[in-house]
């Protein structure tokens, strides 16, 4: 099979590799559609997986290929999404159910071979059945639209909130059409530039520039994760008002003393979220996530910006290194001539 395989920092290559094993309990996706997540460019670029080689990607769906158990048989050719952490199910947050927040997790496209590839090795746990009505582009997007919904839950929102959200990327985005779904009327997005105002027009939500904003919000959403996001945040907030970290950091943050004196004094409720909540067969982020695609309630496919083929993936990488030019989600195609 073809696979992206991640050699060094800075070193992706395209090679010719082995279809990987399955074994029981397992199963073989034949990827279709894979989504760059902001946080590959840091880890293709910069700072690397947990080991090398390592084929990334985490976004991603496909059909499934092979099951390692007769028992799972009736997967084979079955569309799926699938749920990129596999958690050790041993400790206390596991047996609890909070698996996304599980103490000695596995993670496909960091801490094993993920989806930049023709085919990857999934536990049957970790796969999502989907309607067959669902692209395979939609479907790679179930992993951010659920780590938005969960941030919205987190928040414990009010019909009558203002919310704003920082960041212009998928999951920002995200996360303003989940408040939306969520019965908040007043939503903002918050960008750098004037660039992605089309985008907040389709959802019918206000749009911002960073530097031209002077207003407070009961809920203020960080989507970004870097030191200037986390501070205009703050300072966004109403006293008494809730602030949301959900960026991923991409260096060390650092708060200012006079950024920290706003935390204390507006007595601001700080939350943490990470990840998203999925129970197999069970009623989550992810069953309620592929409702709402199949509903119509949550648009993602008018949030892909980009569409390459699995041989071009690297200008997509690049695309969203460099800020060459303005992007929401950057999609791989994968195996096009099957239908």
């Amino acid at each position: 099979m073809r696979a992206y395989s991640l050699i060094a920092i800075n070193n992706l290559e395209y090679i010719e590799t082995d279809i990987p094993n399955c074994k029981e309990g397992w199963a073989i996706v034949k990827v279709k559609a894979s989504g760059i997540c902001s946080s590959d460019i840091p880890r293709v670029f910069e700072t690397g997986t947990y080991h090398f080689p390592t084929i990334p990607g985490h976004e991603f769906a496909g059909i499934v290929e092979k099951v390692g158990s007769i028992d799972d048989l009736k997967l084979v050719g079955k569309h799926v999404g699938v749920f990129p952490l596999i958690p050790c199910k041993k400790c206390l947050q596991c047996k609890q159910g909070h698996y996304e927040m599980c103490s000695d997790y596995d993670y496909l496209g960091s801490r094993r071979d993920g989806g930049f590839a023709e085919y990857v090795a999934v536990p049957v746990w970790n796969l999502i059945e989907i309607n067959e009505q669902i692209k395979f582009e939609e479907a790679a997007m179930l992993e951010p639209l659920s780590v938005a919904l969960h941030a919205i839950k987190n928040c414990s929102l009010k019909n009558s909130d203002r919310v704003a959200i920082v960041g212009t990327g998928m999951i920002g985005f995200a996360a303003a059409q989940w408040a939306k779904v969520y019965g908040v009327k007043d939503v903002t997005v918050i960008g750098r530039s004037k660039g992605k105002k089309i985008l907040a027009d389709r959802i019918s939500v206000n749009y911002c520039v960073m530097n031209s904003l002077d207003d407070e919000f009961d809920v203020v959403i960080e989507a970004v994760g870097s030191n200037k996001a986390v501070d205009l945040s703050i300072k966004l907030v109403r006293p008494y008002g809730t602030l949301v970290l959900m960026g991923n950091p991409e260096a060390d943050i650092v708060l200012a003393q006079n950024t920290y004196w706003r935390i204390l004094r507006k007595q601001l409720h700080l939350v943490g979220t990470w990840n998203s909540a999925y129970e197999k067969g069970k009623k989550c982020d992810w069953s309620e996530a592929i409702e709402a695609i199949e509903n119509h309630r949550i648009d993602v496919s008018g949030f892909i910006s980009h569409v390459f083929d699995q041989s071009q993936l690297k200008k997509g990488l690049d695309l969203m290194h460099g800020h060459t030019e303005p992007y929401c989600k950057v999609m791989t195609m994968w195996n096009t001539e099957d239908k």
